[in-house]
């Protein structure tokens, strides 16, 4: 009985260790590393972006949900997040529950490069550079046009944003 005890708690800790391990480097090499969006700009992006009721809108790489929760209270009719980080979907979840938003925010534990993002009129991103020109082809491909994105820090390398403040871009699908 003892050691099949000692065998449990050391199974328990190495699928613990497996996990964690998954959650640090799934996220670097999938995607960015979390950093989260300032106040600040997360107010500039909503600005920026114009949302307008009945709206559709989507954050790449969502983290805290904070990005969501700011373009559901501008007026968008429903938000999707899509993060792949397991410890910030639970997290943003959380926060779209505690901010009463439940019924159109969707935080979605998928890589954004695996959704479908045609029916978005408004998305915001915080990507990192290298992603940028990928990401530049796969909105072209995918938005229609009036379609507004709208990027924290980095710029996309060929579109010249319609507007700009601070450190966000704002950009018009032609």
């Amino acid at each position: 009985m003892g050691s099949a005890v000692v065998l449990a708690a050391y199974i328990f800790s190495l699928l613990v260790s497996l996990i964690f391990l998954y959650m640090l480097l799934r996220p670097i090499v999938g995607g960015a590393i979390y950093f989260p969006t300032s106040q600040r700009n997360v107010g500039v992006i909503v600005s920026l972006a114009r949302v307008k009721s009945g709206e559709r809108a989507a954050d790449l790489g969502s983290g805290d949900g904070r990005v969501v929760i700011a373009l559901a209270q501008a007026g968008a009719q429903e938000v999707h997040g899509f993060e792949i980080n397991p410890l910030l979907v639970l997290r943003s979840r959380a926060a779209v529950k505690h901010a009463g938003l439940s019924g159109n925010v969707f935080i979605h534990w998928k890589s954004f490069w695996r959704a479908d993002l045609s029916s978005f009129q408004v998305v915001a991103v915080y990507g990192i550079p290298h992603i940028m020109k990928s990401l530049e082809k796969k909105l072209a491909r995918e938005l229609k046009p009036g379609a507004r994105v709208a990027s924290n820090v980095f710029r996309f390398p060929r579109w010249a944003p319609a507007a700009s403040r601070d450190t966000v871009y704002l950009y018009v699908r032609q």
